[in-house]
């Protein structure tokens, strides 16, 4: 039993390591070659190891964050040697982590009631009704019984496209016509659910972020709507964002931050790019936390988010 537990693990680390490949061989690469080249710690060495976190996209405030914080410890600890060096900096990034409280979506359902409900945000292209399948899928799988809402009636084929989604998780899904009102959508699907005791409630949204205030409104009332079937819905708001356009992600979270509480973050298209450092600065900046990664096109490629593994995957050979 512990062998084939030890191998499952092993399994999981390759598959999870392959997944996460354009970044990790990016950044461990270029850190790898900084401190084989040189043996003691020098000055142009904290230049260079800059240069690198930001290559990986983490973000300038959570770079100096970092820089700052290792430049002290090496003053006030006379560091000498860079495997040290190397060891504090991934214990630097993983300080980021500590406070910042992730628990598990699969409890936050268990401890509430029925139905626990989950509104969709993101802008258009970031993945967010493929997400929506996957996470359907996913829940089903632990033995959560959901329905989706298609709240999204303003973009083309978005109905359909959602449709195919929940389709290929065999969950249900409430629909109207296109251009109807999203609220409405949202106020059947929880009707729904609360009549067929569903477990959980997924919204897609709209994600016309260049109306800010309309959006604002839209999201506004879509939650007014659902209150009066659920008092304290939505119970989550969950942000989806695209790995692959970096800094753009900083954007787009301090935009919708702006006007909802956003209570956790999905990070798509995360296999395709270079560019996954982007989830450090995120919760380091915003300390929200990252619930999954989006990992690939099939319905299975949505993984749950874990700090400690997502760090090593960075730093080891």
């Amino acid at each position: 039993m512990f062998f084939l537990k030890k191998k499952k693990e092993s399994e999981d680390k390759k598959t999870f390591d392959h997944e996460l490949k354009k970044t990790r061989e990016s950044f461990f690469s270029k850190i790898k070659n900084l401190f084989l080249r040189k043996s003691k710690i020098e000055i142009n060495v904290i230049d260079q190891m800059e240069d690198i976190l930001l290559s990986a996209d983490i973000g300038i405030p959570t770079t100096i964050k970092i820089i700052d914080n290792l430049e002290k410890r090496i003053q006030k600890e006379k560091y000498r040697d860079t495997q040290d060096l190397y060891n504090l900096l991934k214990k630097e990034i993983e300080n980021l982590f500590i406070n910042i409280k992730n628990e598990c979506l699969e409890k936050k359902i268990k401890s509430h009631k029925k139905p626990y409900v989950i509104m969709m945000v993101g802008v258009n292209g970031v993945g967010k009704t493929t997400t929506i399948g996957k996470l359907a899928f996913l829940l089903k799988k632990k033995g959560f019984h959901s329905i989706i809402g298609a709240s999204d009636t303003f973009r083309a084929a978005a109905i359909d496209q959602l449709e195919i989604w929940a389709n290929k998780a065999k969950v249900p899904l409430i629909k109207q016509h296109m251009y109807a009102d999203p609220a409405s959508v949202a106020y059947d699907t929880l009707q729904s659910a609360k009549s067929k005791e569903k477990d959980v409630v997924l919204i897609d949204t709209a994600g016309r972020l260049q109306n800010r205030i309309g959006l604002m409104e839209e999201l506004s009332k879509i939650s007014r709507v659902m209150k009066k079937i659920i008092p304290e819905s939505p119970h989550e708001i969950m942000l989806v964002l695209d790995a692959s356009t970096g800094q753009n992600a900083f954007e787009q979270v301090k935009k919708f931050t702006f006007f909802v509480k956003i209570s956790s973050i999905v990070l798509t298209k995360i296999e395709g790019t270079a560019k996954g450092g982007v989830a450090i600065g995120i919760m380091d900046q915003f300390k929200i936390p990252i619930q999954y990664l989006g990992t690939g096109e099939k319905i299975q490629d949505l993984k749950e988010f874990d700090g400690k593994k997502f760090i090593n995957c960075f730093f080891e050979e």
